[in-house]
């Protein structure tokens, strides 16, 4: 019986588990405009950042060759970006999610900056900072739309998933058109040298760039703030308080289960950034083709991304 009774509780405890949502409901919110009108600005925001960090990120084994300097700093970079995650749900709770995405953007312009002068005293800096802005921004953004979405729910007596559903969907889809239009851009301004293996425009292309990372970082300055720290959970007093914190997560077996999906991503990214770009589309297209072979690779990603919302109902999670 006892053995019953502790196989049922444990049954019990593990569905309840299940049910605690990974996130809190929403709390403080200050906006001059609607939560919709705060996912239209985030989206827009992301769209002009990722539009150039993603084309620069697949430039970088192309051109910064020095010592594969291009490459490292995309290892370093990334290297960086596991380590903080660790720590950066602590961090965006401190700074609230609206203050989380304007660091978060700095690194990213930090990261264009340092190409227009790339050396290893620029590249690995910018990169590390990057890794670590990175963190920030990918948690203060899931928070920021999240609260937001929520929030409309609220307000307007409307379900939570499916307004939770229809504004991530908004957010990714506008999210996944970065890659055409930035390596659009690329493929515009870049020629490739006389020589075959250089390329020109490349200053051109990282001032563009530059410039639409500025244009992010003001749109994010615009938007309304939410879960400011008076409302946030409290601050951890110790280390040993905030280890707890971020080991939590790791004992919901959805966690754990959704870590190799993780590598197997990163992996495949790795590929498509360093190994595809440098060593099967330049000898055959030169650096100035990286741009178009890239925006068509952008341009498949949104195809079966839509082929993969409208299956969703059909296939189900298990199947996709």
């Amino acid at each position: 019986m006892d053995a019953d009774a502790r196989g049922r509780r444990g049954d019990e405890e593990e569905a309840a588990d299940e049910a605690t949502p990974l996130l809190a409901a929403p709390t403080g919110y200050s906006g001059r405009w609607s939560h919709a009108a705060d996912v239209h600005v985030l989206s827009a925001a992301f769209l002009f950042v990722f539009a150039a960090y993603c084309a620069a990120q697949n430039l970088e084994s192309t051109v910064n060759t020095e010592g594969d300097l291009g490459t490292v700093s995309l290892g370093i970079l990334y290297t960086s970006f596991t380590i903080f995650s660790v720590a950066a749900s602590p961090v965006v709770n401190w700074l609230g999610s609206k203050r989380a995405l304007v660091v978060g953007t700095s690194g990213y312009v930090l990261f264009i900056l340092a190409n227009l002068v790339p050396t290893w005293y620029t590249m690995v800096p910018a990169s590390l900072y990057l890794g670590f802005t990175a963190s920030i921004i990918w948690v203060g953004q899931g928070t920021y739309l999240t609260s937001a979405a929520l929030s409309h729910a609220r307000d307007n007596n409307l379900p939570e998933g499916p307004t939770l559903g229809n504004f991530n969907g908004e957010f990714w889809g506008m999210f996944a058109s970065t890659q055409v239009i930035g390596n659009l851009i690329s493929l515009a301004l870049l020629r490739n040298g006389k020589d075959g293996g250089s390329v020109t425009g490349k200053t051109l292309l990282f001032v563009v760039f530059l410039g639409c990372m500025i244009v992010g970082i003001a749109l994010m300055c615009l938007l309304s703030k939410r879960d400011e720290k008076a409302n946030n959970a409290p601050t951890h007093s110790s280390f040993g308080a905030m280890m707890k914190y971020i080991i939590a997560p790791l004992k919901d077996r959805r966690m754990i289960l959704i870590i190799p999906l993780i590598a197997y991503s990163g992996l495949q990214q790795a590929f498509v950034w360093a190994v595809f770009t440098k060593s099967i589309v330049t000898p055959v297209l030169g650096i100035s083709g990286v741009g178009g072979a890239m925006a068509i690779y952008g341009a498949a990603d949104v195809v079966v991304s839509e082929i993969t919302e409208h299956s969703f109902p059909v296939a189900g999670p298990e199947i996709l």
